[in-house]
């Protein structure tokens, strides 16, 4: 009898995630004997439920909002990038049944800048990136960002003492900056990413003028729903380059998938296409 490989999701509340229909895609595009379900935990049932991961022959999941950070100080090991996000997404149950945590947001952001830009992006943006937002995934971006070669990237978030926070995770090329400042700054930027929800459905828009920004530039969005937000609409009328949300959630899910199932997939357009259509409006 084939062996089912098992992973999961976790949240609280979880039944808006689209990671079963991304992972669910990949099983069947090949041809994979696995599981990939949701789970709902509750905060005070959290630390149970890792610990009981090994038992119930779990391979391994993804971690939502609100475990992040309870992921990062349950799990037995962590990689270097997780370790200095301070949060985990992605859990990896060992074959001795200690689990690895990792944080794969801040490749999954890269690898989708560089599918939407090309390769050569970092250089185009001239070696500065301004980062809107001082959470969890704005961490990660910083990080991401270093790592790919950035080599300034400003933080401007409405708490100056948060963004100062994220200057300790790249302290040679970060440093904060007050959001008042943005006009000023704007100029001199040759990639911009709001990491705040200001434009999600519901919430208000990000009242930003891009006329400032150079023509090279590039606008991103970690918010996919609404898929193109009022940010990213004002940077395609300006004819700058624009990437949405929806690629880093669908790029961050492939080393998980790869450290559960054992094959690397790929974020194709008949991938981000099912996607798309799931987020339709009904």
């Amino acid at each position: 009898m084939e062996r089912v490989t098992r992973a999961f999701v976790v949240g609280h509340p979880i039944a808006h995630s689209r990671s079963p229909l991304i992972h669910g895609h990949w099983l069947a595009e090949h041809g994979i004997s696995g599981t990939y379900e949701r789970i709902d935990v509750a905060p005070e049932g959290f630390s149970d439920f890792v610990r009981g991961l090994p038992a119930a022959g779990f391979a391994g999941g993804n971690v939502t909002i609100p475990h992040k950070e309870a992921a990062f100080r349950l799990a037995d090991a962590l990689t270097p990038r997780a370790e200095k996000i301070g949060a985990v997404n992605t859990l990896v149950v060992g074959p001795d049944g200690r689990i690895r945590g990792d944080n794969t947001d801040a490749p999954g952001f890269i690898a989708h800048l560089d599918q939407s830009l090309g390769a050569d992006w970092p250089e185009a943006a001239g070696g500065t990136a301004l980062i809107l937002g001082a959470g969890g995934a704005a961490r990660a971006i910083v990080v991401g960002l270093a790592e790919r070669g950035v080599s300034r990237i400003l933080i401007a978030n409405r708490t100056r003492g948060r963004a100062e926070a994220l200057v300790a995770l790249e302290p040679t090329r970060a440093r904060s900056v007050a959001w008042a400042d943005l006009p000023r700054l704007l100029p001199e930027s040759g990639l911009l990413v709001n990491t705040t929800s200001l434009g999600m459905a519901g919430q208000p828009a990000l009242d930003l003028d891009l006329g400032a920004l150079p023509k090279r530039a590039a606008v991103a969005d970690i918010v996919y729903v609404p898929l193109e937000t009022p940010l990213l609409a004002a940077a395609r009328a300006r004819g700058l380059a624009a990437v949405d949300g929806l690629g880093m959630l669908l790029h961050q899910a492939v080393p998980g998938f790869e450290a559960w199932f054992g094959r690397r997939p790929q974020v194709t357009e008949a991938l981000r296409a099912r996607i798309v259509a799931d987020l339709a409006p009904r």
